[in-house]
């Protein structure tokens, strides 16, 4: 029966390269069930037992399965002397719409558009989503191959332009602005003047539009991922397959990964190069718009248009690039870098010209969720597949998308530069633009207003009723409307202002006017590899204050306002430091709903989902039943392979309890030390210990080695730990590997008593999460105590308390109040406010805790040979299983760790003895 089962999974599943286990067939059929009824599926699969491949092959397979099908279908129709039309007229009446919307024969197309390019000239063109354009929208305009060249006399005016070190004023000088109170019929908009309007299409262009828009109807996958990691992981995956090469892949991925423009990568900082290659291509348009008044008569002539960056000027490279990828099947993001510098082509533009095309689009996670990179990129969600991976903390990173922030110092920036150039072009502009300058400085003042305004005798008294003056309430939080209210902002049209710097490209023309101001009183011009950028420059702060412009226009409840007010420096100086205004996004259903409303199927995949309530209440509380679907898999391993034990007391009896007040005791630290030398001595190879953050890290490491703690641990096992900053992870990574490779594959020398490494690790770093521990690896996985998130953190609190119900958006006044002040680093108020949650609010504080540790135990047991302990660290882990509460922490843990668990022991005697039977019974059965 089982072979019969096996067999009939290699039937519908070819693609997979290995004999596939029981569960991966059963998570293959509901994947594939999922596409089939469409709507949203939370699809659950253990770390470990193959799910990417899993997804691979069955989605894809279903795609593959529906082209094959409308192809028959489409055989069928030319058989019986049909004519074939996009709108499904001749197609059967049970046919879903989804399915007659996208292009059946994508062959015949494309055939169709060849013949159409040769007839035409015409090549890649632009898309109809970049049509949409918002104001920090990077485009990539594609010229057509047989477009008029430059003449060398344009040539010479272009380069003459370039080599401007300075300019004049009115290039800086806003257009015409005129709104509907001033009589312009319609919408706001910017008059231009004549001879310098906007080129029509010419039926070249519509043809290429009209080419694009076949393309976009490829049926597509989107699957995403948290970390660029993930997402090369997942190529490598595919590459297993025959779809590489058998499916059109396009891999995407931020500048920073992308950008070969060295002068560019030395920025160093994401925001910087995102500035400075939208500045380049800016530059570009600016440059080209000069170039084609420079025709006869004032006729606006069509050219190429050339870009400012140097290696995003060739287009022919471009279409190089992009049919090398064709060629090339599966890259990962190093793969289209490595093409890129080897082609001298941007391979950033390049990957982003091949998703109308591609069939499986690799993301991460920011340009699938975010709205404004979805228009960006020109993504089309439209009737296609959505699969989301690692969606175990989904609400939060998507709502962590729409937040804002502004710094006072970004403010006072750009209040600054408003001031400068109002004062400079008054008289020169016009009436709408000046009204506009003007609100915007309203904003500017207001803000900067809240945040260095003194405290009143109210607010003294409150806060030294509260504390005993040792801390101050600089932070706050209150409701959009009450924080307009408070400002006497509340009577501003934003919508007409955000549209008014949509359009008239103020950012652009005031930051460069205060670029060029600041780089002659200096008596250096800026270059333009961008050697004069300086921390927080002022595109970075307008680009904050439209953000937060744009967050007020949401519905009140929708998030809150911190304040946080700026400090004093310290006791004896002047001046004061720090200081912000953030909107903090509290719910994200209605982003999500553009996302499922749109595609035909959402896929939710995960190690660990549940519980699945908290995110349907939290994502998609509207959806009906009949639309949610969810599946869960237990893991692959047998039971004898993994050993999860609830550990409560330490070598000497001490309990262990590493709770927020008792985890910083010398006593506690030594007993965790003391566990730690007799685990080396029994654990093989690699040991990893996971702590609650990167301070306590810091404390037991320096407690350790200032007694004989460390030195007995080094005597069995080199210690490593985890660097703050993820650039260096990598090497520790692979020192760590090196170390247990080494030990365990050389051979065994009386003088070299040691047996592998550990790892200090912390929760919520880039090591909990996304990298793989097979094997020698992670032979141990260590839970120190139980990793709450901080109760100091505002954000947090502010979305506890809306999930709990909690919230005050009642709040007379912007003044602190008792339910809305929070005392810098302090986090007895916090713990108030949990304290005062009974439901759902309580619930999510634990589930991110739990969610965390499961997401870091998980990092162990990858394959079915694989075999780890692992020890959960604290007394609040152990109980007997039928005294436990729903909420019991052992409660929350994946089905296939608890199990297995070993909740109660005596002493740490007992599990020493577990541990070494454990992994004597592996290395026989290894041996075996």
């Amino acid at each position: 029966m089982m072979e019969e089962k096996e067999r009939e999974a290699e039937a519908e599943f070819p693609a997979f390269p290995y004999k596939p286990y029981s569960i991966q067939t059963d998570f293959m059929k509901a994947l594939y069930c999922s596409l089939e009824n469409g709507g949203v599926s939370m699809l659950e699969s253990p770390t470990g037992t193959g799910k990417t491949l899993s997804i691979i092959c069955s989605a894809l397979q279903w795609v593959v399965d529906q082209k094959q099908k409308q192809k028959q279908k489409y055989e069928t129709m030319i058989k019986s002397d049909h004519s074939f039309t996009n709108n499904g007229d001749c197609s059967s009446n049970d046919e879903p719409d989804w399915m007659r919307n996208f292009v059946v024969n994508r062959d015949f197309q494309a055939e169709d558009a060849n013949i159409k390019k040769k007839k035409n000239g015409c090549g890649l063109g632009k898309t109809g989503e970049r049509k949409n354009r918002e104001i920090s929208t990077d485009t990539f305009s594609h010229s057509m191959e047989k477009d008029k060249c430059f003449t060398k006399k344009e040539c010479e005016n272009l380069q003459s332009i370039n080599d401007q070190s300075e300019l004049s004023d009115e290039d800086f000088l806003l257009e015409e602005y005129e709104s509907e109170e001033e009589g312009a019929i319609g919408d706001g908009k910017s008059k231009r003047k004549a001879g310098a309007g906007t080129i029509s299409s010419s039926s070249d262009e519509e043809e290429e539009d009209g080419l694009d828009e076949v393309r976009e109807e490829v049926l597509k996958v989107y699957f995403c991922s948290r970390t660029h990691s993930q997402l090369s992981q997942f190529i490598k995956e595919l590459r297993k397959t025959v779809f590489a090469n058998k499916i059109k892949v396009v891999c995407l991925g931020s500048r920073k990964n992308f950008c070969i423009n060295e002068e560019v990568l030395r920025l160093g900082n994401s925001t910087h190069i995102n500035e400075r290659c939208l500045e380049l291509q800016n530059k570009k348009k600016n440059e080209i718009c000069k170039i084609k008044n420079l025709g006869a008569e004032g006729k606006v002539r069509r050219t190429k248009a050339f870009s400012g960056c140097p290696v995003l000027r060739s287009h022919k490279l471009q279409k190089g690039f992009r049919n090398e990828i064709s060629q090339q099947g599966a890259l990962d993001i190093e793969d289209l870098v490595h093409l890129g510098r080897h082609m001298r082509t941007c391979p950033y533009y390049g990957s982003r010209s091949m998703v109308p095309t591609a069939e499986l689009v690799v993301l991460p996670y920011q340009s699938l969720l975010s709205k404004s990179a979805r228009e960006s990129l020109g993504l089309n969600l439209k009737n296609n597949i959505v699969i989301i991976d690692e969606a175990h903390n989904l609400a939060d990173s998507l709502i962590n998308m729409y937040n804002a922030k502004i710094t006072l110092s970004q403010l006072e920036n750009v209040h600054s530069h408003l001031e400068k150039y109002f004062g400079r072009f008054c008289s020169l502009l016009g009436p709408g633009n000046r009204r506009y300058i003007q609100t915007l400085m309203v904003f500017t003042r207001a803000f900067l207003q809240v945040l260095l305004k003194e405290k009143d005798e109210n607010d003294v008294r409150q806060d030294s009723e509260n504390s005993t003056g040792a801390k101050h309430a600089f932070d706050s939080s209150v409701a959009i409307n009450e924080f307009l209210f408070s400002l006497n902002i509340d009577n501003i049209n934003l919508v007409k202002l955000l549209k008014y710097i949509k359009e008239s490209n103020i950012i652009h023309k005031v930051s460069g006017y205060g670029d060029k101001a600041a780089s002659l009183q200096k008596g250096s011009v800026l270059k333009d590899g961008g050697e004069n950028y300086e921390e927080g420059s002022i595109l970075s702060g307008f680009q904050s204050l439209v953000d937060m412009l744009i967050s007020l226009t949401n519905n009140d409840g929708d998030g809150r306002i911190i304040i946080s007010k700026a400090r004093p420096i310290s006791s004896g100086q002047q001046g004061q430091q720090g200081g912000f205004l953030k909107y903090v996004m509290l719910t994200g259903e209605k982003f999500f709903s553009e996302i499922v409303e749109q595609a035909h199927a959402v896929i939710l995949a995960g190690g660990t989902l549940q519980p699945i309530e908290e995110t349907r209440e939290r994502l998609f509380p509207w959806l009906s039943p009949n639309k949610f679907h969810f599946f869960s898999c237990s893991h692959i391993v047998p039971p004898e392979s993994i050993l999860p034990v609830a550990l409560s007391r330490g070598p000497t009896g001490k309990s262990f309890d590493f709770s927020y007040g008792s985890r910083s005791s010398s006593a506690m630290i030594e007993e965790l030390g003391l566990l730690l030398c007799n685990l080396v001595s029994v654990v093989p190879e690699g040991i990893i210990v996971f702590f609650p953050s990167f301070e306590y890290v810091e404390r037991v490491y320096g407690a350790w080695k200032s007694s004989s703690i460390l030195d007995r641990i080094m005597k069995k096992k080199h210690v490593f730990r985890e660097p703050r900053g993820n650039t260096h992870v990598e090497s520790v990574l692979k020192q760590y590997q090196k170390t247990i490779d080494t030990l365990s594959s050389g051979p065994k020398e009386d003088s070299t008593p040691l047996n592998g490494a550990m790892l200090l690790a912390v929760v919520g770093g880039k090591i909990s999460e996304g990298i793989n521990f097979s094997d020698g690896m992670g032979r141990c996985i260590v839970m120190v105590g139980l990793p709450y998130p901080s109760p100091s953190n505002i954000e947090l609190l502010e979305r506890i308390k809306h999930i709990e119900g909690l919230g005050d958006t009642n709040s007379k006044t912007l003044n602190t109040s008792a339910s809305d002040a929070y005392y810098d680093g302090d986090a007895q108020a916090g713990f108030g406010i949990l304290r005062s949650c009974r439901g759902r609010g309580k619930e999510y504080y634990e589930n991110l805790c739990m969610k965390a540790v499961n997401q870091s135990i998980g990092r162990a047991i990858r394959h079915i040979n694989d075999h780890a302990a692992i020890l959960l660290v604290d007394l609040r882990y152990a109980s007997e299983s039928s005294k436990r509460s729903c909420s019991h922490p052992a409660n929350k843990l994946p089905r296939w760790i608890k199990d297995r668990l070993v909740s109660s022991t005596n002493n740490y005697g007992e599990v020493h003895r577990l541990l070494h039977q454990f992994f004597k019974f592996n290395k026989n059965r290894g041996c075996q």
